[in-house]
């Protein structure tokens, strides 16, 4: 499985690894630049002090003690007879061979690398000498002292860094969050104004995704509505010629058989029919209006009340306060029609469905359909509310479209819909809560 990585971690920290390189190499440079300006110093020094000595040229011998750590001000001077040259080789370091020309020499000693100006006259070779360690050590010094105020500073800068890296990659976390708030069916455009030019090219080809699946979305919806058109005559055709032969000849199984078999497919067609037309907003879309729901729901109660009378179901309303409301009355009937139309179908015989209509504490207009049916088990609750899936296929007529025409429905509504066990009949509770004012989703 690939690992990924964050881009603002990895930035920060190839940020931080850059700064801690670069200070390596400002110490580096710093001590560098240092050690060659301490040379010319005091080299100068060397020279205008052997020049100083050679005035009044006379022996002398230097003595460096190993246990002592010298300065730069510490200068060693040796003047000694090339008469008495027989023994170079001072105590603690080497005294330069006999030269025949003034200048700077380095030896190595076992004390370690000397550099020695040397002055040859006629009689005395005089040598000024100084450890190149004590350069070094003052190189170091300076070196540190300029590094330290960048060491000082470079978490402050880092936090900073940090934090405009941050800022700068905020557009793609603005995006994320855009793209999360969007449901499956918001497929418009990205607007650019609010992005950065790096982000435009994405940005671009995200949108003619968008396009490509509208489009395909529009076209499936488009191809599913025309099949329905087209099956709806011939099938409610051959649903009248049926029922004229069932007038006939009432005491045909296979007849019966066939008329279930019409029924059932004239059914489906209406409902993808229903369902095309909200997928696709195949018709100019409904304008929110004001309405009472109270209505809406008995409306739907008094085209369904002959298939509740047929099973001698007591199909009433257990409260109905008035809710006035502003929304897409279309949209609300499929919803209840639906809901009372399943409920019928899976309440037995001389059952009982109750409706109510009221407002709840957070002020959601509701209505409730409950029902003495066998219910669904609460671990299908999820799954009910998809296309073609049925629980009770084997009791009723049915396509498996009705409640994910509702669960849709309500979603663009902007609303909920709460399955439950009913506590007073023990069927199905089917809850749904919409917001008294619509506003587009």
């Amino acid at each position: 499985m690939p690992r990924h990585y964050s881009l603002k971690k990895r930035l920060i920290g190839f940020t931080s690894a850059f700064c801690i390189l670069l200070g390596c190499i400002l110490v580096f440079t710093a001590y560098k630049s240092a050690l060659h300006e301490i040379d010319e110093i005091l080299d100068a020094q060397m020279e205008y002090l052997a020049e100083r000595v050679a005035v009044d040229a006379r022996p002398i011998q230097s003595h460096f003690n190993t246990h002592k750590r010298y300065q730069e001000e510490d200068l060693f001077v040796d003047v000694w007879e090339y008469a008495k040259q027989s023994h170079l080789t001072h105590e603690h370091h080497i005294l330069v061979e006999p030269k025949q020309k003034a200048g700077f020499y380095t030896q190595h000693a076992a004390s370690g690398m000397w550099r020695t100006y040397v002055i040859p006259t006629d009689k005395y070779q005089i040598q000024v000498s100084q450890q190149e360690s004590v350069r070094q050590h003052l190189a170091i010094e300076l070196a540190g002292t300029m590094f330290l105020p960048y060491l000082l500073i470079t978490p402050f800068a880092l936090f900073g860094l940090a934090l405009v890296i941050r800022r700068g990659l905020k557009p793609l976390d603005d995006f994320k969050d855009e793209l999360s708030q969007r449901n499956s069916t918001s497929l418009e455009a990205i607007q650019q104004q609010n992005y950065p030019e790096e982000l435009l090219p994405t940005i671009n080809e995200m949108n003619h995704l968008f396009e490509r699946i509208s489009q395909s979305q529009q076209e499936q919806r488009q191809f599913v509505a025309d099949a329905a058109h087209e099956l709806r005559t011939p099938i409610t055709a051959l649903n009248l010629q049926t029922q004229i032969l069932l007038s006939q000849f009432p005491e045909e199984n296979n007849l019966h058989n066939l008329s279930k078999g019409l029924a059932r497919m004239q059914h489906l067609v209406t409902q993808l029919l229903t369902l095309a037309k909200q997928d696709g907003s195949l018709s100019v879309q409904s304008q929110p209006m004001a309405l009472k729901l109270n209505d809406v729901a008995l409306n739907c109660v008094e085209q369904l009340m002959n298939l509740a009378m047929e099973k001698e179901i007591d199909l009433g309303f257990e409260r109905n306060d008035p809710i006035h409301m502003i929304s897409i009355e279309q949209s609300i009937h499929s919803i209840v029609f639906n809901l009372i139309d399943n409920a019928i179908k899976y309440t037995p015989s001389s059952g009982i469905i109750n409706i109510s209509v009221f407002q709840d504490t957070s002020g959601m207009a509701c209505i409730q359909i409950e029902d003495s049916g066998p219910g669904i088990d609460p671990a299908l609750y999820d799954q009910v509310r998809k296309r073609f899936y049925r629980v009770h296929h084997h009791l009723e007529v049915g396509s498996g479209l009705g409640l994910s025409i509702v669960d849709k429905a309500i979603q663009h509504l902007g609303g909920e819909l709460i399955l439950s066990k009913s506590a007073d009949l023990g069927g199905l509770s089917s809850l749904v809560k919409l917001p008294m004012k619509y506003e587009f989703h």
